[in-house]
């Protein structure tokens, strides 16, 4: 039985990943669960676990000066102090939560020579983690790192609900092509299950197999819900002519994707 401890209670990923497990692998897994918010978890004995999934962390978070130390307190040194105990106690794998965003793109293709550049303090904190934990890597602690681009699923927060309250309350919609990068909840908890059956070691880009477009991801939300909605072509005239100077429209209406390989059936690995 492989026994694993996510660190971090309470986050989306890291429950779904949980509850995937339990429910398909009840004999084959042991997940346990521990809160990084009091400090108890210094307390907590790693050297009885494979492998230690770290999800704690801010975001979805409006940035402002006096909560960017915080961002860095969390997202970084948390992680780096966590990965420390991981190691000093024989934890043979590491998996970190990164993010899409440590690329600093708001469109654009993203290849495997892409250079990191964050640039907010979400991005850069989750950035300056990834170099760190690297320098713990060895032969006997392998270090993992993700970097999902947009999750979501059922219960998903961020711009996936962000995009279901604007379905819900507007009868219009924009008809805009363009391309995401995108990872369904149930792909990337099954990609974390392959990252810790093969105790992974490197950087990973998960993704699902087709790109996903803004207009068919609301037609498809209108569904769900049960709502009209009309495509307009001329409010997507309108958008694409704001888009360069809107960061929630290139957000929203703008290509940004993980260049496709074939290395892994939703994933590639970066090295």
């Amino acid at each position: 039985m492989k026994k694993i401890l996510i660190t971090g209670a309470n986050s989306y990923i890291g429950m779904s990943f949980e509850n995937y497990l339990n429910k398909n692998y009840p004999n084959d897994y042991q997940v346990d669960t521990v809160d990084m918010i009091d400090g108890t978890w210094k307390n907590k004995d790693f050297s009885e676990y494979d492998v230690v999934f770290h999800v704690a962390g801010i975001a979805h978070q409006k940035e402002t000066k006096e909560n960017a130390p915080l961002y860095y307190k969390v997202n970084r040194d948390l992680a780096i102090e966590t990965a420390q105990k991981a190691k000093k106690e024989g934890v043979s794998q590491f998996v970190f939560l990164s993010s899409m965003s440590v690329y600093g793109m708001e469109t654009g293709t993203i290849t495997k020579e892409t250079v990191p550049c964050p640039k907010s303090n979400y991005g850069k904190s989750k950035f300056q983690a990834e170099e760190k934990l690297a320098e713990l890597r060895d032969n006997r602690f392998k270090v993992a790192i993700i970097r999902p681009p947009m999750v979501y699923g059922e219960g998903c927060k961020g711009n996936y609900q962000f995009l279901t309250k604007v379905v819900k309350k507007s009868p219009i919609f924009p008809r805009v092509n363009n391309k995401r990068s995108m990872i369904h909840i149930a792909n990337l908890v099954e990609f974390l299950k392959f990252s810790a059956d093969n105790q992974l070691d490197g950087i990973y880009c998960p993704q699902n197999k087709n790109y996903v477009n803004t207009r068919e991801m609301a037609y498809d939300i209108s569904k769900e819900l049960g709502k009209k909605i009309y495509f307009s072509y001329l409010a997507g005239i309108a958008v694409i002519m704001l888009r360069p100077f809107m960061g929630i429209l290139k957000k929203s209406f703008g290509t940004l994707i993980y260049q496709g390989t074939e290395d892994f059936n939703f994933t590639y690995c970066i090295k």
